[in-house]
């Protein structure tokens, strides 16, 4: 794993020249997963099925063992493009032959129907979206080397445009987080699963393998994270809200630590002082003190400058792509299918 983030640190060829392979697909498609049915609202003679969450997925023609489900905190687009409208995770590692799920948690997104009344007020979101994704220190002051065209208002406008409604609440991460340890336990997305998370999906991911009954999730990647699980013996207060801290019992803190790796991944704007940064190398720390294996990544010490928020969004997402691949072959989980290499 070290040697491979530091490959990005060597001169030698971009992993934005790396060519690039058509994708074959075997299939795709979609499906909903979790959630409940309740009488409806309006008639309890008759039935509402909702609080469930939404499955697309991309199946290589020959797959490898190990599915890629892509969960956004602000929407699945970030996964299917850069900002420049260029390939996304999506499509870099189905040309590396991992299935591709793209999560849309209940609530947001494709799984929008709720079993319970929400509540949007419109607000200065585009503002908001600038500082919350870090491309500056403040609204249009853009960092000098972000990793964004500064300079294309349709970009801009795309990149704003497709963020989704959020809830940031308790009782919506526990949502969230109840759905996805049940889409990992159904086995609907592959045995060896990898949640790549980012923002606020990264607490709803730490939070669906404590609730989890299998060991169907391999790893968790975490992209610049915002909210974190404590055991209760880290002398932490619970948060009231959606961001945490979220604090469980020792038993289910260990099932987290017995995820065979997690990873927190951070852009060279966080400094040390930055508040999540500092909680991940505390979360981080607790899961190898009971025998996990957790690490943190700043992309800034291996040759990854100007990330955004959503690093994997950015202009040169390769490298970043470059790194995930290699932890994945770090971790054992590039396996494919049929047992074999990868071949010509």
């Amino acid at each position: 794993m070290l040697l491979s983030l530091l490959i990005l640190a060597l001169p030698g060829q971009s992993a934005s020249e790396r060519p690039h392979k058509p994708i074959t697909l075997s299939s795709t498609g979609g499906f909903t997963i979790g959630g409940r049915t309740i009488p409806a609202p309006s008639n309890p003679n008759l039935t509402l099925s909702c609080d469930h969450g939404y499955m697309e997925y991309f199946l290589p023609l020959r797959p490898r063992k190990t599915s890629l489900v892509m969960w956004h905190s602000s929407s699945t687009q970030v996964w299917q493009n850069t900002w420049s409208g260029g390939p996304g995770f999506k499509d870099l590692f189905l040309q590396r032959d991992y299935p591709v799920y793209l999560w849309d948690g209940p609530h947001v997104g494709r799984a929008n129907w709720p079993c319970s009344p929400t509540l949007n007020l419109p607000t200065s979101t585009d503002a908001t979206n600038f500082l919350a994704w870090n491309f500056g220190p403040s609204y249009k002051e853009w960092w000098p080397d972000v990793r964004f065209p500064t300079h294309d208002a349709a970009a801009w406008h795309q990149a704003t445009s497709a963020r989704y409604i959020e809830y940031e609440t308790k009782a919506n991460v526990d949502l969230h987080a109840r759905a996805a340890a049940t889409a990992a336990d159904s086995g609907s997305a592959g045995t060896n699963i990898v949640y790549l998370t980012n923002s606020a999906a990264g607490l709803r991911a730490q939070l669906a393998a404590t609730l989890s009954a299998t060991t169907n999730i391999k790893a968790i990647v975490a992209y610049e994270s915002i909210g974190f699980v404590y055991p209760d013996s880290a002398n932490v207060t619970a948060g009231v809200g959606g961001f945490g801290p979220y604090v469980v019992s020792g038993a289910q803190f260990r099932k987290l630590a017995a995820v065979p790796a997690v990873l927190f991944v951070w852009g060279d704007h966080r400094g040390e002082g930055f508040g999540s940064l500092a909680e991940s190398r505390r979360v981080a720390g607790l899961i190898n003190e009971v025998g996990g294996n957790a690490r943190v990544v700043k992309l800034g010490e291996v040759g990854v400058r100007g990330a955004t928020h959503v690093p994997f969004a950015d202009l040169g997402n390769e490298d970043v792509a470059e790194l995930l691949e290699g932890f994945l072959e770090g971790e054992g989980l590039d396996g494919y299918v049929d047992g074999e290499g990868e071949g010509e």
